[in-house]
C-alpha cells in the first residue's frame, strides 16, 4: 500500500481521567490498519481531566463512517468527549477587520505562501479601507457599515456570510467592534480574537502610548477565543518583545504590530491543525 492510498486524520478527545485510555484508542486503531503519526496527550491534575491528540493514517478500504463508529462506541464506553476531522479538509475562514491591516495581511500571505493550511473565503469590514488589499489575493469583501440596523442587523450579516460561506471559524483581525453575548453564543469556539496584552493594565484609545508613558519594558499581544465575556475567552497563545526607554510611541506601536501577526498567526495554525482543545476557561494546545 503506498501514501497514496491512505487517508489522514486527526483526533481530539477530552474525557475524565482514568487508566487506560491510550491504549483503548491505540487498540482501536490498530484493529484498523491504522498507523499513529504523532501523538499527544496531557492530564489535568487539577480538575482530573484527559486531554489527547492522535494523528493517524488509515487505509484507503477504512472510511470515516467506519471510524466514526468505532470511536462512538468508545466515547460511550469511556466518557469521551470526541472529534475527528480528515486533515484534506481545510479550515474555511472568514476574517473580520476594520482599519487596521497587518494582521490581515500577514494571515493573506501566510495562506498564499502556504503557511496557513486553511481556505481565507472572505474578508468583512465595517471600513471600505481594506478592500484593495483583500481582492488583490482574489477574496470577496464585504463592507458591512454600522447604519441605521445598528449592531444587530449588522452582526445577522455577518452570520449570513458564515452561512454563505459554510466559515468554519470567524477571526478578528483588529476587528475593533464589540460583538453581542448573542452573536458569541452562536459561534461557541469558532471565533478567534487578537489585542494587545496591555489589556486590562492600558484600556481604551492609544493603548500603546500609554505604555510608552509608563515606560514599560515588554509589551506583547493575546490571541483568545470570544466568548461573551469581553476579552476574557480562553487564551490560545501569546508574544512578547522586549522594549526600552529608547523606544518612542510610535516604535512600540510597530513592534506591538509584529507581535500581534506573530500570535494571530500561530493560534489560528494551531486551531486550523486541530491542536487546541478548550479546558473550561483554558486551552490545551499540543504544539
Amino acid at each position: 500500500m503506498t501514501q497514496h492510498d491512505q487517508r489522514e486524520f486527526v483526533l481530539t478527545l477530552s474525557c475524565p481521567d482514568r487508566p487506560g485510555i491510550v491504549a483503548a484508542v491505540s487498540g482501536a486503531l490498530a484493529e484498523r490498519g491504522c498507523n499513529i503519526l504523532e501523538s499527544q496527550q496531557f492530564g489535568d491534575r487539577d480538575t482530573a481531566t484527559f486531554f489527547m491528540r492522535v494523528q493517524f493514517a488509515a487505509p484507503g478500504d477504512v472510511d470515516a463512517d467506519g471510524l466514526h463508529a468505532a470511536f462512538a462506541a468508545l466515547g460511550t464506553e469511556l466518557g469521551l468527549d470526541w472529534r475527528l476531522d480528515d486533515t484534506a479538509e481545510r479550515p474555511r475562514v472568514l476574517i473580520m477587520v476594520s482599519r487596521f491591516g497587518h494582521c490581515l495581511n500577514d494571515l493573506l500571505y501566510r495562506q498564499r505562501s502556504g503557511l496557513l493550511d486553511v481556505d481565507i473565503v472572505a474578508v468583512a469590514s465595517n471600513h471600505p479601507d481594506m478592500r484593495p488589499l483583500t481582492q488583490s489575493y482574489g477574496i470577496d469583501y464585504h463592507h458591512l457599515p454600522s447604519g441605521a440596523g445598528g449592531k444587530a442587523a449588522q452582526e445577522a450579516e455577518i452570520l449570513t456570510l458564515v452561512e454563505h460561506y459554510r466559515a468554519d471559524l470567524v477571526v478578528l483581525a483588529r476587528y475593533m467592534q464589540i460583538l453581542s453575548d448573542d452573536f458569541c453564543a452562536k459561534l461557541p469556539g469558532r471565533i478567534i480574537n487578537i489585542h494587545h496584552s496591555f489589556l486590562p493594565s492600558f484600556k481604551g484609545a492609544k493603548p500603546y502610548h500609554q505604555a510608552h508613558a509608563r515606560g514599560v519594558k515588554l509589551i506583547g499581544a493575546t490571541a483568545h477565543y470570544v466568548t461573551p465575556a469581553l476579552d476574557e475567552g480562553p487564551i490560545i497563545e501569546q508574544e512578547v518583545a522586549r522594549v526600552d526607554h529608547a523606544h518612542s510611541a510610535d516604535e512600540l506601536v510597530a513592534v506591538g504590530r509584529d507581535v500581534e501577526c506573530l500570535a494571530l498567526a500561530r493560534a489560528v495554525r494551531w486551531h486550523a491543525e486541530h491542536r487546541v482543545l478548550l479546558n473550561g476557561d483554558r486551552t490545551v494546545v499540543f504544539r
